[in-house]
């Protein structure tokens, strides 16, 4: 077995079987490669299902040079999950990374923005440019609803249901969750969408799609990118910030004022409490206010 068709098998595996989105596919097919590529520079005559356990920990050791406790996890991780698919479909009886630990990582606490940074990163907008109207409801989605950035690409007109107070968002793995949408992010919506989207050229295939750039297609991740990057720098922001910088402050104003961690999961879509628990670390003065306020014991 050749690694360039076990790699090719493996992310079919992790498409059709695991239903992965595209993004996670491409993380494990990176790490993978980089193994790969080790195997080619070094010279070395193993194939996927011959690879030992030694060969792997000199690879390890050798990325652990050059590469933080952080980044030697995700790749570890990764190898694993392509081993283990080898095992499922019985090319290998053990896998090589068993015994190989990741590297111990503190939790990183996610960078927030406070209600006053939103703001003036939405006032920094200029309204009187076409663009600067869908800007600005981006921004209120990302903020108002706590999309990831490609939920939010990817979100549809059809995905609307104002009326019912509601949007279909279409995380992870094509899973699907509604999430609240409050009035005022409901009209930025309906501002862009009725006097600035309906006056431009819509390419066929992405009329359904809400957010479009000037050729009438779908936003891409790094334009959104750009977009944020470029009113940070408008208003002297001192934070290093992205997309999912207004996600992280949509759950951890929601936890500030006093909602349910449950449906902080349920709106973010995580699979697990334990990810959404990690806004608990965020704010341990709310957390004593909470303790202080709501324990009957004084």
């Amino acid at each position: 077995m050749k690694w360039e068709h076990a790699l090719k098998d493996y992310c079919l595996y992790l498409r059709i079987e695991r239903g992965l989105s595209e993004n996670s596919i491409n993380n494990y097919r990176l790490d993978v490669t980089k193994l790969i590529r080790y195997i080619e520079k070094n010279n070395i005559n193993a194939s996927p299902i011959q690879i030992s356990k030694s060969e792997i920990q000199t690879f390890i050791y050798t990325i652990a040079k050059t590469l933080n406790p952080r980044s030697q996890s995700r790749i570890i991780s990764g190898l694993k999950g392509f081993f283990n698919y080898l095992i499922f479909e019985d090319y290998r009886e053990t896998n090589p990374l068993d015994t190989i630990d990741s590297p111990k990582i503190g939790r990183k606490l996610p960078d927030t923005l406070s209600e006053r940074d939103i703001d003036q990163l939405i006032a920094a907008i200029d309204l009187s440019r076409p663009q600067g109207e869908r800007n600005r409801a981006i921004l209120e989605v990302l903020y108002g609803c706590g999309l990831r950035v490609s939920e939010l690409t990817q979100l549809k007109i059809s995905d609307l249901y104002f009326e019912e107070g509601f949007i279909k968002v279409t995380g992870k793995g094509d899973k699907q969750r509604f999430v609240p949408i409050v009035p005022s992010t409901i009209k930025y919506i309906n501002l862009y969408k009725e006097h600035i989207r309906v006056h431009q050229p819509i390419h066929e295939d992405y009329s359904d799609v809400l957010f479009l750039n000037r050729r009438g297609k779908q936003l891409t991740r790094a334009m959104i990118f750009t977009i944020i990057k470029e009113l940070a720098v408008k208003i002297n922001l001192n934070k290093k910030i992205s997309p999912h910088t207004f996600r992280h402050s949509f759950a951890t104003h929601l936890l500030e004022n006093g909602a349910d961690l449950r449906a902080i999961q349920l709106m973010l879509g995580h699979e697990s409490i334990t990810t959404t628990e990690i806004y608990t670390h965020i704010d341990r003065k709310h957390l004593t206010n909470v303790m202080t306020s709501f324990h009957p014991r004084p």
